[in-house]
């Protein structure tokens, strides 16, 4: 018989999560990228392009590495998958802090960087959340990704302070520590297999087959047993184009904003309300996925962040970076949990891990990618403007393809009969 966990309530496991993804693998490597850019850059040399060629490499291999992640929590468990890979994006961050001025080094270190970050991404907080939440499960969803808001609010200032007062190597090694303190110990503490899990049923001493809602992942992704598998890959080419528009954007804020002659304070300043509109845009989300059709909530966010980036585009001073940037707020981390919330209700939890991290690992590629084409457009253009429009593209398109999603497969226990999706 297991032993009974101190901390029964599921809600401590929302706690673990929003404290975790403060420091997870977007804010650590997209929107502190553009803190750093410029301290780096000047010390070792190097142009913005060629600092963010590491990204995408790094980023594409985890391509194979995310899905392997998802499959392996699925079958051994949370704890024993997740927390060594914590410790590992711990340390390689902490490791950026001994970058050279060597340019194939640093991509190496950046890609060495990127595949550890499997462990510090949403997926293995949202497979928890979603296996221990039905009825809320948008609502925990939601509040465990407002961590990010948090994390974007309090993160890059922390960074700049200490850049400020230490120098760009210290402060690596200062975020390094902040990820063992804010992720592994409260994922040590807090987090369970759900009960939905092989895992969880295993230490719950059920015995005999174990039996899960849902679909396999060759079902889902290839279509095995079930059609055409257009409804994963709208999905995941929909939450791969708004990631790049939006992570390319409030990626390169700070340069961005600082680059028309706006003081580092305010950028930082504008880089923190984004944190705090996402904070409170993905409760808000949480809330509207448990009672309005996913597709919809997701789309009407989707061109908050249009609006935010076109204004961005089209200049100007005073409050106008503010509200942009809370525009692309918005939006940031609505990806993940309505991923999150749309695999567990499209797909079930039968694979929820392998699922959710095919997807999230092409979402991963885009999570850098927008830098990287950001930082391109600078060194060609020299300004981040016609990337901007081209971002904008990117977005309607997505609202396209989210849009024509159809009913869900799993609805809620507590909900209306499933309708069969096509």
């Amino acid at each position: 018989m297991a032993k009974e966990p101190y901390f029964k309530n599921p809600w401590w496991m929302v706690l673990a999560s929003v404290l975790g993804l403060m420091v997870n693998t977007g804010v650590i490597g997209v929107f502190l990228f553009g803190v750093f850019i410029k301290p780096v850059t000047a010390d070792l040399g190097i142009t913005r392009g060629q600092l963010s060629y590491g990204l995408p490499i790094g980023i594409t291999l985890s391509l194979f590495t995310t899905p392997l992640f998802g499959k392996a929590i699925d079958r051994f468990g949370i704890k024993r998958v997740h927390l060594p890979f914590i410790a590992a994006y711990a340390a390689m961050t902490a490791a950026l802090s001994l970058m050279p001025s060597s340019l194939p080094i640093i991509i190496m270190m950046y890609t060495a960087h990127n595949l550890t970050g499997a462990g510090q991404s949403p997926v293995p907080y949202s497979k928890t959340l979603a296996g221990w939440f039905d009825k809320d499960r948008g609502l925990a969803l939601g509040i465990a990704i407002a961590g990010v808001g948090l994390g974007v609010i309090l993160i890059p200032q922390y960074a700049g302070y200490m850049i400020a007062h230490y120098g760009w190597r210290q402060a690596y090694v200062g975020i390094g520590i902040a990820i063992m303190v804010l992720a592994f110990f409260p994922v040590w503490l807090f987090m369970r297999d759900p009960p939905s899990s092989r895992a969880g049923q295993r230490a719950a001493g059920a015995e005999g087959p174990v039996m899960l809602d849902g679909v396999t992942w060759s079902e889902a992704v290839l279509g095995r047993g079930i059609g055409v598998p257009w409804r994963f890959w709208s999905m995941t080419i929909a939450f791969f184009l708004v990631v790049v528009a939006i992570n390319g954007t409030l990626g390169t804020i700070v340069p961005l904003l600082t680059d028309r002659g706006v003081p580092m304070k305010v950028a930082l300043d504008a880089l923190s309300a984004s944190g705090a509109a996402l904070f409170g845009g993905r409760i808000l989300s949480g809330f509207l996925l448990d009672r309005i059709h996913g597709p919809y909530v997701a789309s009407s966010f989707f061109v908050c962040s249009l609006v935010g980036i076109a204004l961005l585009a089209g200049g100007g001073a005073g409050a106008m970076p503010f509200a942009a940037t809370v525009l692309c707020g918005l939006c940031i981390g609505a990806e993940v949990d309505l991923m999150a919330f749309f695999v567990s209700r499209y797909y079930g939890l039968k694979a929820f891990g392998a699922i959710y991290g095919s997807m999230f690992a092409f979402f991963s590629i885009g999570n850098s990618f927008g830098i990287f084409l950001m930082s391109v457009a600078f060194d060609r253009w020299h300004s981040y403007v016609p990337m901007l429009y081209l971002f904008d593209a990117a977005l309607a398109v997505a609202c396209l393809l989210i849009i024509g999603l159809g009913p869900y497969r799993f609805v809620s226990r507590v909900g209306q009969r499933a309708v069969p999706a096509q």
